[in-house]
């Protein structure tokens, strides 16, 4: 006899219904979510990194913080999944970057070099 039959002879039609999935919980749960939140908006350098960027070393603050260990793909499914944050990568730009002078020299001097002598 085939197992649905057997739980619908048993338990009817609720005896079917989806069940909500088992499996091992989270390791951080949602108080301990929140408590990362809380550290991660103050910043990077306010935990002890040179940069204010944020990388999967941030699993250093995560232990810290709840005492949980997570591995690196945990860590991004915690800021990705749980948190709502998204991957990012910051421009590369000089920090001596004259935007004013740039613009100055595309409307002025680029269409000069372009025409020619």
């Amino acid at each position: 006899m085939r197992r649905w039959r057997r739980v619908w002879e048993q338990g009817g039609a609720s005896g079917l219904r989806r069940r909500a999935a088992t499996g091992r919980p989270p390791k951080p749960d949602d108080t301990q979510v929140e408590m990362v939140r809380t550290a991660l908006e103050q910043g990077a350098q306010a935990h002890g990194f040179e940069a204010d960027l944020w990388t999967l070393e941030v699993g250093a603050v995560v232990t810290r913080t709840t005492g949980v260990v997570l591995s690196r793909a945990s860590v991004r499914r915690l800021l990705t999944g749980r948190l709502g944050w998204s991957l990012q990568r910051p421009e590369r730009r000089a920090v001596e970057r004259d935007e004013p002078e740039i613009a100055r020299w595309i409307a002025h001097e680029w269409p000069r070099i372009k025409k020619g002598p």
